[in-house]
């Protein structure tokens, strides 16, 4: 088991004392489960193979391949990952990287580690969820993984690969922001360079359905604050998730993605961790609309500085839209 911190800022000796009590229950409560249904060998190999193939593809596009996803689960020891944000309670995230972040590394792949209770920390709204793919030679590709249906690994593929710091080394909540609307456009490239209609359809409706999620997740956001800011705590967070109903899009992935979860415990902390991955993705898929090639885009979005802030970014991403406007005009 590997425990790392990813929050390199200071926090109070209570808070991380909360976390970390709320880590050993957490991981005290793991259940092994077997789970049937894995696919042969075969299929792992195909998988392999795929991915060599999308990692050679990213490259003409400008992503440097990692070593994330280059082996099997037959091929070494596993790893799998179990991250923990914690956010204050009656704060989100806006304009800055969630309060607390945590990471742990389970020498047994997700499907065998199963989290079965999350214990509350007091002041903090936690969120977490377990993965088998991330962006470290160590994540190997497991059989629920050649499982997942082919958009959906090649989108994974491109995405940790982009994480790579030959690609991009930022600060996290900003590099996320960039990394998942480019790794699904860089996947639709791939079915279209792949002359492969059927996938190219569904890799452009997760295109549509990311945009939508970005569009009302921000707009949430921006109500909830509001919420908070004027109503005592447990209440707002009931008038927020009632809110939900509000925005189909995100409200599905949200619930989806919390099954297991307490929804008024996870709240502020899923907020602020969506937020992350969806603030710049209706931006950055819009500016592809001008149009602008894959290739220059991620090009031109290696030039953010390593230290960039959510209002640089802001300013980075008018400031492309406005001169790949101007080009097309």
């Amino acid at each position: 088991m590997i425990i790392s911190s990813m929050d390199p800022s200071p926090r109070s000796a209570q808070a991380w004392f909360g976390a970390t009590v709320f880590l050993l229950l957490a991981l005290n409560a793991c259940a092994l489960s077997a789970r049937s249904g894995f696919q042969s060998d075969e299929g792992l190999r195909e998988t392999a193979d795929l991915i060599q193939e999308v990692k050679a593809f990213g490259r003409t596009l400008g992503i440097e391949p990692t070593d994330a996803l280059s082996r099997t689960t037959g091929e070494g020891r596993p790893l799998s990952m179990l991250w923990l944000w914690l956010q204050k309670a009656g704060t989100l995230a806006r304009n800055r990287a969630v309060d607390i972040r945590m990471a742990v590394g389970l020498s047994t792949i997700k499907e065998k580690s199963k989290i079965e209770q999350v214990y509350r920390v007091e002041g903090y709204s936690v969120y977490y969820r377990q993965g088998n793919e991330f962006a470290d030679p160590r994540s190997a590709v497991t059989p629920s993984f050649a499982a997942e249906g082919m958009v959906r690994r090649v989108q994974i593929i491109l995405h940790e690969d982009l994480h790579g710091d030959a690609n991009f080394d930022l600060p996290w909540d900003i590099e996320e922001a960039v990394v998942t609307p480019l790794g699904a456009l860089a996947a639709a490239e791939y079915f279209k360079h792949k002359g492969d209609p059927e996938n190219l359809k569904l890799a452009q409706s997760a295109l549509n359905e990311g945009r939508q999620i970005s569009r009302e997740l921000r707009k949430l956001v921006n109500e909830a604050e509001a919420i908070f800011q004027n109503t005592p705590v447990e209440d707002a967070k009931q008038k927020i998730l009632a809110l939900l109903l509000s925005y189909p899009a995100y409200q599905s992935m949200f619930q989806r993605q919390i099954v297991g979860q307490h929804p008024a415990t996870v709240l502020e902390a899923k907020l602020s961790h969506d937020l992350a991955y969806f603030r710049y993705f209706e931006a950055i898929v819009t500016v592809t609309e001008k149009p602008l090639a894959i290739d220059v885009l991620i090009a031109e979005l290696k030039k953010l500085p390593r230290d960039a802030t959510p209002e640089l970014t802001d300013g980075f991403l008018d400031a492309l839209e406005s001169k790949y406007s101007a080009t097309t005009k």
